[in-house]
């Protein structure tokens, strides 16, 4: 892989492009130590770059600071802009719009910083003003749930990262990055950013809505009924419940990645019509919004397993 040369003195991360055996070790700095920031930034100091500086505002924050970057200052944002070659800007994709603005109003940034965002819904579009002042923009996205433990840093050597820059250099830049703590770089176009993180937010976020109302559904069940030596069903995580679904669902998750559609099974994919109905009578006993989900995915389900029946029925409910 083509690999980039140390930033000459003063040019504040400006990248060559030279037969180096390694990539430049870089002075980083973040804005904030929120758990995606202290996580890429515990992985970028595994591999040699030099995490100077942080900005942290809240309690939690100061404390994920001390905690997982203890080498690094906690410093006013503009004195973490101002001194880094790589500045990670990691808050929210709601603030991200308003911190670029006020860095470029403020000069802080130098020209010729990379400066790259963690979002994932956005490309490099939203780093404009400070484009125009010279610095390097660049989206590196981390495909991947962040807990705000040290299992982050762990999971992101196995990660994807959506990346998308303004030139084939800043993709070279990106890639490089992500190659070297572990990551597998994707190419995402500047247009597509959007589509992208709809597609990811669909497939994680309402993974986790699933299975808990599943599990609010498997406790009802089986609450009352416990064997000797159980404990007894309660709201608490990590349960009965949770062990009864946790092989099924490891297993099904297993099977459509590896075999697409061909891996849905039970009574939709069946075209069991009576199946589902009796279903969705019981579910609404529990709890009204989880049958609704329930006839919702369903729905899709019969779509994707082309059961015209089954479609009929509840598109009529």
């Amino acid at each position: 892989m083509t690999s980039f040369g140390a930033p000459s003195a003063g040019q504040g991360g400006t990248f060559g492009l030279t037969g180096d055996p390694a990539p430049a070790r870089l002075t980083v700095g973040i804005v904030s130590a929120g758990r995606v920031g202290t996580a890429i930034g515990a992985a970028l100091e595994r591999v040699g770059h030099v995490v100077f500086g942080v900005s942290a505002v809240s309690d939690q924050s100061v404390h994920r600071a001390r905690t997982r970057l203890p080498e690094s200052r906690i410093l006013p944002v503009d004195e973490v802009a101002a001194r880094s070659e790589l500045l990670l800007l990691t808050v929210t994709d709601a603030e991200l719009a308003g911190l670029v603005r006020g860095l470029a109003a403020t000069d802080a940034v130098r020209p010729g910083t990379l400066v790259a965002h963690t979002s994932g819904a956005n490309g490099i579009g939203i780093l404009a003003p400070l484009t125009r002042r010279g610095a390097t923009p660049l989206a590196i996205h981390p495909a991947m749930t962040f807990t705000g433990h040290d299992e982050d840093t762990a999971r992101l050597a196995n990660a994807c990262f959506g990346i998308t820059a303004a030139d084939e250099i800043g993709f070279a830049i990106a890639q490089a990055l992500v190659l070297e703590i572990g990551g597998e770089p994707v190419r995402v176009p500047e247009e597509r950013r959007a589509l992208y993180h709809a597609a990811l937010a669909h497939g994680s976020n309402h993974l986790v809505t699933l299975v808990v109302d599943a599990v609010a559904a498997l406790r009802a069940a089986l609450a009352g009924a416990e064997l000797m030596g159980q404990a007894t069903i309660d709201d608490q995580p990590n349960g009965l419940a949770e062990r009864v679904l946790a092989p099924l669902l490891s297993a099904a998750l297993d099977n459509a990645l590896r075999r697409g559609p061909a891996a849905l099974t039970g009574p939709v994919a069946r075209g069991d019509a009576a199946a589902v109905a009796e279903h969705l009578r019981v579910l609404t006993d529990v709890d009204p919004d989880i049958a609704a989900a329930y006839r919702a995915l369903s729905l899709r389900s019969a779509q994707r397993a082309a059961q015209p029946a089954l479609i009929d029925l509840l598109e009529q409910r």
